[in-house]
């Protein structure tokens, strides 16, 4: 897999967001022009994009913000865990707790609670910008 992408109306507010839970920025890029509009079968596409990589160097995310045309929204915009689709990315922190709180401090919100899974993981949801939903979970032990 190369990448994840994650449609966004505030491309500065995700790409603090994801810093906040340890990616890097890895460059940003304006898409724009026949190709693009052939590849996402659109007219007039104009979006920035942001690609952020884990520490590691193993994941990414592409982070797009639509000027052209508009991006839409689909379903409820804070759709429950149990809606069809992609709906979360996972990722493992060293403390929940803190990355929590570092998360809190832009605007994310726990969807429900820091829960422990028998002896080997405490695991939760936050929702963050544009309802997206991570996992955090922290290895015990």
């Amino acid at each position: 897999m190369d990448n994840v992408g994650i449609v966004v109306d505030d491309l500065e507010a995700a790409i603090a967001f994801f810093g906040e839970l340890g990616m890097e920025l890895e460059g940003t890029a304006r898409i724009e022009g026949p190709w693009a509009d052939r590849t996402v079968g659109l007219d007039g596409v104009r979006c920035d994009i942001a690609m952020m990589r884990t520490p590691d160097g193993h994941g990414r995310l592409e982070l797009a913000k639509y000027h052209s045309p508009a991006a839409i929204g689909a379903g409820p915009h804070n759709p429950p865990h149990n809606t069809l689709g992609m709906h979360r990315v996972m990722f493992a922190v060293d403390d929940i707790d803190a990355t929590v709180a570092g998360l809190r401090a832009h605007g994310a919100e726990l969807v429900g609670e820091v829960a422990q899974y028998q002896d080997s993981h405490r695991l939760c949801y936050v929702r963050g910008p544009e309802g997206i939903i991570v996992a955090l979970a922290e290895q015990l032990g």
